[in-house]
């Protein structure tokens, strides 16, 4: 929320005055933290923003330029390098306020300053104690007079740690009940129960350890995502705000969800502290906090704390899946294979190029090897082995690579039969590697059932029930798939995939067109609106989309079409001739859509029959595919659809 949100007596004031204290602290840390806001002292501590604004943009400027950086050093705090380091840039900076909580000396290098001692009293408005604070921290604003503390603030917003009222602050600390959390929010409809859970910002100064706070954040989501009373972003639309100053307010609006689920970690060698904030969408305020530190080994116990705490506050129940460990990420308790799990599908998200493809597998590999029980590794794994061999293998390898990721995939639901990533992941190569539709039907489904919350999940089994011809499911799913996930141009894109396989062109190109939108390069995308655009008569508008399409096998296919059409001759055979000689191993069934609509069957189902020997994943296309019409009433064509598993097409 930012000031213009609110009225101007409602205004925060600017964080003058920063806090460092340990967390186990709290309880004596906020009456000295009221104490200075009551005498007018705008004051950061531990995961305070602005309304709505990131981790990253404030917690390093705040420290930097506040005037007084009051450190609250106990038994606890003087062993919290959090601490040591805060403090050190408020005594680098001469701007330190030090206070002993229970009587502890500072640490060394601290010593050389005076301590105000809390020890034997309270921060009072009348104690002699708070008066020195005050006086201090006065000093450090170049103000002579003790500014007078008010007994009653006026309804003061203090970022998303909530609401100051009767001078009392709205303050989860870690000991608080789940009974006093359920009615903590409402849940009056359905949205009531949404939430989206912001990629947590990496504050460890090290660009390379984004991985493991963007992997916090996905675990997060996973945790959530096994209730069926919320309904939780996913990550694309989610991630999409994470580097863009944008308030809470405005994301929840954009994503349509009641709350927001924010925070950051700072991770320095085998300590992390998270720090996680929910916060309301409607008003931008923070409903419940927590920060943590702990060590590496801890990291599950602190992703099931949070997680838990937020199901709570929702009044949710959060579901264990079976064979795996409840509030374990993906079924390991190994730190490190953990972070390499976390490592590998950040490669795997980039998509670049074979090389980042096999640097993910090694990293899965490396999961596995560390923990040979990791459900998510092998599922992981085995979407990257399919990967490799449908975008860069040839011949030969083919087969190998598809055993591969069919045994990882069933590796993984032996481990975990109700993990829903590991039935997704079989039906995915059994559909697309093995090319066995029935197999497919099976896990496909399962992985529907189990993995309602999950926008990659749902919208991979809409496509395959749209390939399939089952539209009415392919559209359930992928109407909730896009609730989800409406930023998600791979979601976008199979909600228009799924209308072109029904036919219904009007209502799949604003579709594909959105998917554009929201990524210019999404692929296969411009090929199918021309694939449209040839269904309608329009080669000249099918040829300008073609020539737009990034996959090369899908921008040749089109043009050799579309220029035979028009009668480019010379245009459409050059076109043909680089396809057969580029992809004669694994553009086979383009060819075969080439030479369909060139009107030379025999030579199209010869083309077919030699993608069905090589295992050609553009075979899942044909049950529904326009290009094709003319051989349906083929009688080889019939039985390369029955050897798929594909029933007969009725028109």
């Amino acid at each position: 929320m930012t000031t213009g949100d609110l009225n101007t007596d409602l205004a925060p004031p600017s964080h003058s005055v920063f806090l460092s204290y340990s967390r186990q602290d709290q309880k004596a840390a906020l009456p000295i933290l009221h104490a200075l806001q009551s005498a007018g002292f705008g004051v950061w501590w531990d995961g305070l923003l602005e309304g709505g604004e990131r981790f990253a943009d404030t917690t390093e400027a705040v420290l930097e330029n506040a005037k007084a950086v009051v450190v609250l050093w106990s038994k606890t705090s003087i062993k919290s390098h959090w601490v040591h380091d805060e403090a050190t840039r408020g005594r680098d900076r001469k701007c330190l306020v030090p206070i002993s909580l229970d009587g502890s000396e500072p640490p060394l290098g601290f010593r050389q300053f005076q301590v105000i001692d809390f020890s034997k009293a309270k921060a009072k408005s009348n104690g002699a104690e708070t008066e020195k604070l005050l006086r201090a921290v006065n000093a450090l604003h170049d103000i002579e007079s003790t500014p007078q503390i008010v007994s009653k603030p006026k309804n003061l917003l203090i970022g998303r740690r909530g609401v100051i009222a009767g001078g009392t602050a709205v303050v989860l600390g870690g000991g608080a009940t789940a009974a006093w959390l359920g009615g903590l929010l409402s849940s009056d409809s359905a949205a009531g129960s949404s939430i989206a859970v912001m990629p947590f910002a990496n504050l460890s100064g090290d660009p390379e350890q984004s991985y493991f706070s963007d992997g916090l954040s996905e675990e997060l989501r996973n945790m959530l995502n096994r209730s069926r009373q919320i309904e939780v972003a996913a990550a694309t639309s989610s991630n999409s705000f994470g580097d863009k100053d944008i308030n809470a307010k405005d994301i929840a609006r954009k994503l349509d969800v009641a709350y927001i689920l924010d925070g950051s970690v700072r991770k320095a060698g085998d300590t992390v502290r998270i720090s996680a904030q929910l916060i309301d969408g409607k008003t931008g305020f923070e409903k419940w906090s927590q920060s943590l530190d702990r060590q590496m080994t801890d990291i599950f116990a602190v992703q099931s704390e949070i997680a838990t705490y937020v199901a709570d506050a929702l009044a949710i129940r959060l579901q264990s899946s079976a064979g795996t460990r409840p509030g374990i990420a993906g079924g390991t308790d190994d730190d490190k294979a953990y972070d390499a799990y976390l490592r590998g599908k950040s490669l795997y998200r980039l998509a670049e190029s074979e090389a980042t493809d096999r640097q993910a597998l090694a990293k899965f590999d490396a999961a596995i090897e560390r923990d040979p029980k990791y459900a998510a590794a092998y599922a992981a794994k085995s979407r990257a082995l399919t990967v490799i061999a449908n975008s860069y293998a040839k011949g030969a390898d083919l087969r190998g690579l598809y055993e591969q990721s069919v045994a990882a995939a069933q590796q993984a639901i032996a481990i975990a039969p109700d993990f829903a990533e590991a039935q997704s992941a079989l039906g995915f190569v059994l559909f697309n590697g093995r090319l066995d539709v029935k197999s497919a039907q099976t896990p496909y489904q399962k992985s529907y059932e189990l993995g309602f919350g999950n926008a990659d999940i749902l919208s991979a089994f809409a496509n395959f029930a749209g390939r399939m011809g089952s539209f009415a499911p392919a559209r359930i799913a992928i109407t909730r798939a896009k609730r989800l996930d409406p930023l998600n141009a791979s979601v976008v894109r199979n909600a228009g995939i799924i209308e072109y396989c029904a036919r219904n062109y009007d209502a799949a190109v604003p579709l594909l067109k959105s998917a554009l939108a929201l990524n210019p390069k999404s692929s296969a995308t411009h090929a199918t609106l021309g694939d449209i655009a040839m269904a309608k008569g329009q080669a000249a508008e099918a040829l300008a989309l073609y020539r737009k399409e990034s996959l090369p096998f899908e921008r040749l296919k089109g043009i050799a079409i579309a220029a035979q059409k028009l009668e480019q001759s010379d245009v459409a055979q050059s076109a043909f001739a680089e396809l057969t000689r580029e992809f004669a191993s694994s553009g086979q069934y383009q060819i075969a859509q080439v030479l369909t609509q060139w009107a030379k069957p025999n030579e199209a189902l010869d083309a077919l029959d030699k993608a069905l020997k090589l295992g050609d994943s553009g075979l899942v296309q044909s049950r529904n595919d326009p290009l094709l019409d003319p051989l349906r009433g083929n009688e080889r064509f019939k039985a390369i659809q029955t050897r798929l598993g594909f029933e007969p097409m009725k028109f």
